[in-house]
């Protein structure tokens, strides 16, 4: 039986991936045949992503992974929900990841619809994308609220982006006692990334838990 690995070094692991995909130089590890094989029977992976739905954030790419290795959830936005809140406990209390990553990305449309939906003059949205976005908004408003002056549009929707990361993380941490309970008994990690995407780069915003990013 494998040694259950621990947040740092999955952590690790998914720095050095990331690293090999911004180099250009990913491995493509356990893509093949025999791997498809192996996981037929049940998964065990490294850690549980949640991020945004965006065709440009596909996370076993950008972290050079394979199959099996992650445990994924996307939604338009990466705003939690509780299908969301669920999908992780389950990753944490049934697949035993050590791991969560949180991957938020600049260039974000729901951001960017969040944003444009304060202005007095937005149009109405249809009511499932209003619902979808609604949650970004309270980020939206404390960062327009803090701008004093003319203010570049790309900027602002950089600063709601990583308000509505923090807010993600705050959102899981309070809604889950499980959740908070692996990360009090140090057996999880939350990393929060900002993803961005002309560089390739996963930069971390907020590390709770036991993980670092001193050890790479």
């Amino acid at each position: 039986m494998n040694e259950r690995p621990t947040p740092q070094k999955v952590w690790d692991e998914m720095l050095r991936g990331n690293a090999r995909f911004v180099a250009g130089a990913p491995e493509h590890p356990r893509q093949d045949v025999e791997r498809r094989h192996e996981l037929a029977s049940g998964q065990t992976p490294r850690a549980a992503v949640f991020g945004c739905s965006d065709s440009r954030l596909a996370a076993e790419i950008i972290f050079d992974k394979g199959l099996g290795d992650l445990f994924v959830v996307r939604n338009a936005g990466q705003v939690m929900s509780a299908s969301v809140i669920g999908s992780l406990e389950y990753a944490v209390a049934v697949l035993d990841v050590p791991l969560i990553v949180i991957l938020g990305h600049d260039a974000c449309g729901a951001v960017r619809a969040a944003v444009d939906s304060t202005s007095l003059e937005a149009p109405a949205l249809p009511a499932n994308i209003w619902r979808q976005i609604a949650p970004i908004v309270p980020a939206a408003r404390r960062v327009l609220r803090a701008e004093h002056g003319p203010v570049d549009p790309e900027v602002v929707l950089e600063h709601v982006g990583r308000e509505h990361l923090r807010d993600t993380v705050a959102e899981l941490l309070n809604s889950s006692d499980l959740i908070s309970g692996a990360i009090a008994a140090k057996r999880l990690a939350i990393v929060a990334l900002n993803y961005r995407l002309a560089e390739g780069t996963a930069i971390p915003d907020i590390i709770i838990g036991p993980a670092t990013t001193s050890d790479i």
